[in-house]
C-alpha cells in the first residue's frame, strides 16, 4: 500500500525561493499606507541605508521593483552602449543567460568557458584581457555563484587577474545565490557592479531586484547609451523624489518586509551568518559523499574550495532523478530543485540558503534518503548519519537552561 506522508508543513528546498521567516510575513501582511509622507518614507529610508553593508560597499544601492533578471538589465542599461563588447565569464547557466540579455539590447557577449565543472579560471581570464589591446571590452560579466552547477567562482581572484592585465573593464558580479549565504566583499574586492535580488539569502519574497554601483559605474553611466526611462538610475536619484526612487509607486509590501529581513540580517551578524551556511552546506555534501556509489550519486563540483555553500546540484547518473523528486515532493512534503540546462534528466538539486538550521537541514536530508529507498536507489550508507556527525563537529554541548 502507499501511503501519503505529506499532510504536514511543506517544505521548499530549491535555490530560491527560499523560506520566509515568519517574522518578514507578518511584517508584510498589512493594510496599503499613504506612499508619499509618513512611516513608508521612514522604512524608505531606511532600507536604503542599510542595503549596502549588506554587499560591503560605501556605493549606491538602486532598487528595481523586478526579479533578479530585471536587475541584471539596470545594471546593463546604466553603464554600457549599443555595439560595447563584454567578456562573459561561464561557470553554468546564469552568467551566459546574462550575456544573452546584454545580446538582446545590442551589446556583443563574447564568452569564456569554465573547465567543466570547476569554476572560472583567473588565469584564462588575464591571458584574454591581455590580448585585447586596443580594449574593446567594456565590461566583465561572472556570478559568485551558478545555481545551475552551484559552482563558486572567486572573484577577488577574477579582480587579481584584470588588475594583472591592466585592464580597464567593469567587473560586474552576480550576487543573487550568494548575497547573505557567502562572504561577498564589493569594495574590498574591486567591484563595481553588484546584483542582488531579494528571494533567496535575504529571505523575501520574489519581487526585489538590487543594483549596486561603484565610482566607475557611477562614471561609465554618464555616458551610457542604453538608458531607459524605467531603469534609470540619474532619474532615481533626483533629490527628494522618493516616488521617484521606485520609478513610481513603491513596492509597500515588500520593503516592510526587506526591513524585518534586514534585521534578522543585522541580529545574527553576517559573519555569523555565513559561518553557518558553511556548516550546514559541508552537512549536505556529506550525506552526498556518504551515498555516491559508482554509477549513482555525485558531487558535481570537482574541487570541494569551489563547491557553493547556497545550493549544491548533486549528478544521478544512473538514478532517476525525476522519480526521486516526484516521491519526495507527492509523499513526503518536500520540493526539490529541478535540474536546468545540459544538467536535465541526470541531477537534482538541494537550495540550502537564508533562514534554515539543523533541523531544516537533517529533515531534507532524511526525507531524500528515505526517497532513494523508496524507488530503490543504490546509495553507499546513511547520508543523514554523516550529516549529522558532520554538524556535530561544529556545535558546542550547552546545558539546557544555562
Amino acid at each position: 500500500m502507499t501511503v501519503s506522508l505529506s499532510g504536514g508543513r511543506d517544505v521548499v528546498a530549491i535555490p530560491g525561493p527560499s523560506i520566509i521567516p515568519d517574522r518578514v510575513l507578518a511584517a508584510m501582511h498589512r493594510a496599503m499606507p499613504n506612499i508619499y509622507e509618513g512611516d513608508l518614507i521612514a522604512v524608505s529610508d531606511g532600507v536604503l541605508a542599510e542595503l549596502p553593508g549588506v554587499a560591503r560597499t560605501d556605493g549606491r544601492v538602486f532598487v528595481a521593483v523586478s526579479n533578479g533578471h530585471g536587475a541584471w538589465e539596470m545594471a546593463l542599461s546604466n553603464t554600457l552602449s549599443r555595439g560595447d563588447k563584454v567578456l562573459v565569464l561561464e561557470s553554468g547557466r546564469f552568467a551566459v543567460a546574462w550575456g544573452d540579455m546584454a545580446a538582446f539590447s545590442g551589446v556583443k557577449p563574447e564568452v569564456l568557458f569554465a573547465p567543466d565543472r570547476r569554476p572560472v579560471d583567473p588565469d584564462a581570464v588575464e591571458a584574454r584581457l591581455r590580448e585585447d589591446t586596443e580594449r574593446e571590452l567594456k565590461a566583465i560579466l561572472v556570478v559568485q555563484v551558478d545555481t545551475s552547477s552551484s559552482v563558486l567562482n572567486d572573484i577577488a581572484a577574477i579582480r587579481r587577474a584584470i588588475d594583472a592585465a591592466d585592464h580597464p573593464a567593469l567587473l560586474m558580479v552576480d550576487a543573487i545565490a550568494s548575497l547573505g549565504c557567502h562572504r561577498f566583499e564589493m569594495d574590498a574586492w574591486g567591484v563595481d557592479v553588484t546584483v542582488g535580488a531579494s528571494q533567496k539569502g535575504l529571505m523575501v519574497p520574489p519581487g526585489l531586484g538590487f543594483v549596486w554601483a561603484g565610482p566607475r559605474a557611477l562614471e561609465a553611466h554618464r555616458h551610457a547609451g542604453l538608458r531607459t526611462g524605467y531603469w534609470d538610475w540619474t532619474a532615481r536619484s533626483e533629490s527628494g523624489a522618493h516616488y521617484l526612487r521606485y520609478c513610481g509607486t513603491p513596492p509597500v509590501g515588500h520593503l516592510y518586509g526587506l526591513r524585518e529581513a534586514l534585521a534578522i540580517i543585522r541580529e545574527e551578524g553576517l559573519d555569523a551568518i555565513w559561518e553557518r551556511h558553511a556548516v550546514l552546506a559541508d552537512a549536505v555534501r556529506a550525506a552526498v559523499e556518504a551515498w555516491a556509489t559508482a554509477g549513482g550519486l555525485e558531487l558535481n563540483v570537482v574541487d570541494p574550495a569551489s563547491r557553493s555553500n547556497a545550493v549544491t546540484t548533486i549528478l544521478t547518473n544512473s538514478i532517476d532523478a525525476e522519480a526521486l523528486r516526484g516521491v519526495c515532493q507527492a509523499q513526503a512534503g518536500l520540493t526539490l530543485g529541478v535540474a536546468l540546462g545540459e544538467f536535465q534528466g541526470r541531477a537534482f538539486r538541494i537550495g540550502h540558503m537564508g533562514h534554515l538550521n539543523p533541523p531544516s537541514v537533517l529533515g531534507t536530508l532524511g526525507t531524500i534518503e528515505a526517497g532513494l529507498a523508496a524507488i530503490g536507489a543504490p546509495t553507499g550508507g546513511s547520508g543523514v548519519a554523516a550529516a549529522a556527525a558532520s554538524i556535530g563537529r561544529a556545535i558546542s554541548p550547552v546545558r539546557v537552561g544555562q
